[in-house]
């Protein structure tokens, strides 16, 4: 059984037992979330997909750590000139452990 989510503005597949990376939720280390945005859910019943969401389907998970990921450099220039630009980003990110799909 898998299902698709979406959260953070970006959609996952997922099934029991999956670790996933998700844009920051601002949670702490073990805590239980529950995910309700699920777009399509797949089992031995066949495929539910939702419109856009599935009624009564959600993703329970656990919460792992929260971290930064790693450093992106971003540098600018332009040749000829005395333009140069370096910046750096790291993403924040929160682990999810995948405990059950409920359909």
């Amino acid at each position: 059984m898998y299902a698709v989510i979406e959260t953070g503005g970006k959609q996952y597949r997922v099934q029991e037992g999956d670790i996933i990376s998700v844009e920051k939720l601002g949670l702490i280390e073990g805590e239980k979330v529950t995910l309700d945005k699920v777009l399509m859910v797949s089992g031995e019943a066949g495929v539910k997909a939702g419109n856009p969401v599935v009624d009564g389907a959600c993703v329970e998970a656990t919460v792992l750590e929260e971290g930064r990921g790693p450093k992106v450099v971003v540098y600018k220039y332009k040749p000829k000139k005395t333009y140069h630009k370096k910046n750096g980003h790291r993403q924040y990110f929160t682990k999810l452990k995948i405990d059950s799909i409920k359909a």
